[in-house]
């Protein structure tokens, strides 16, 4: 297992083939998959909210969809990484508390779904697969070596996109 490259809830790490990379417990964050298909460089990033601005007194840039993604494209690019073979995969972002708000503005999984396709539509980098919604967590690991994303679910089974 050492080469398994473990993930933090908001950070973010880069991983080449032999490693793999994962992180854990995914309720409503989003684990964000940015993978170079021609050099097989990855990031992974495991995000809590959809937007920097909207916080006063910001101290980790990696909680965030935007300020998180831009620091992990940014690194990806040093690394050799081109922007026109980036793909992305994601997983994440339940609603794990229903409520019987039908506008329900407390849904932070789809506001950090929906950060996340913005973000990356207008980088034009395209999100391939993903398993976000429901009301489930999930913990997920991504193989740079065969560009797989396993996404094990209590409950739900394992399922690879």
């Amino acid at each position: 297992m050492s080469n398994m490259i473990r993930v933090g809830m908001a950070d973010y790490k880069l991983c080449r083939p032999p490693q793999r990379i994962s992180t854990l417990g995914l309720g409503s964050c989003l684990g964000v998959v940015l993978y170079d298909q021609r050099t097989k460089i990855c990031g992974l990033a495991h995000v809590m909210m959809p937007d920097s601005t909207s916080i006063r007194k910001n101290t980790n840039r990696m909680k965030f969809v935007d300020t998180c993604l831009n620091d992990m494209l940014e690194e990806l690019l040093k690394n050799g990484a081109r922007k026109d073979n980036i793909i992305a995969k994601i997983a994440g972002g339940a609603q794990m508390f229903m409520s019987h708000n039908a506008h329900n503005i407390l849904n932070i999984g789809q506001q950090n779904t929906e950060a996340v396709h913005r973000l990356l539509e207008e980088w034009k980098i395209p999100v391939i697969a993903e398993d976000v919604g429901n009301n489930y967590g999930r913990t997920i690991e991504f193989d740079p070596t065969t560009g797989e994303l396993l996404i094990r679910s209590i409950g739900i089974g394992d399922t690879v996109i």
